[in-house]
């Protein structure tokens, strides 16, 4: 066994209490007692931003099925890709409502009043890169705003935002290179 250093002990709670307190609180999953923010105010902003994606999934996949034109395939196929990419993040979003106790809201009737972003089904497909870059400026907005909420009081939440972040970015550049 390890002697405990004086710095140890300066940064670590006893061992025997992080012990009690677990099997005390096992109820409790992930969500510790030194989580520093309203957990119902946390989910319910992920609640959101799991709204924002989901929006995002159906646009981008109705698009992708509509997109008509002498240059719509590949534009499509992107369409697609990005699609799935949302839904990926809409289950990180959800995995992580669960992790802090709370339901991951998919009931379709609330999804788009909870969204920032707007479900705008097109017929040309020069507006539909334009509504979808639209889409992804809000969302990388809404994105650094929870970054900096999560801060360093929920940094898994704030790295997960994070790494989604870096995927909103390459869409809209990629979006912002198709209308050149």
């Amino acid at each position: 066994m390890a002697k405990e250093t004086p710095r140890d002990s300066a940064f670590l709670t006893d061992v025997k209490t992080l012990r009690a307190r677990a099997r005390k609180q096992i109820e409790d999953g992930a969500l510790t007692p030194d989580y520093e923010l309203d957990p119902d105010q946390a989910i319910h902003l992920l609640n959101n931003a799991l709204a924002t994606e989901l929006v995002c999934v159906l646009r981008y996949r109705q698009h992708a099925i509509a997109a008509t034109g002498i240059h719509a395939a590949p534009i499509a196929a992107e369409f697609l890709v990005h699609s799935n990419e949302e839904l990926a993040h809409a289950d990180l979003l959800a995995r992580r409502i669960v992790q802090l106790g709370g339901t991951p809201l998919m009931d379709p009737a609330g999804l788009t009043e909870r969204s920032h972003a707007e479900y705008v089904a097109c017929d040309d497909l020069k507006q539909m890169i334009r509504e979808n870059l639209v889409a992804e400026r809000i969302a990388i907005e809404s994105y650094r705003e929870l970054i900096r909420y999560f801060g360093d009081k929920d940094s898994t939440t704030r790295s997960m935002l994070e790494g989604i972040l870096a995927t909103e970015e390459e869409h809209a550049d990629e979006l912002a290179d198709l209308l050149e």
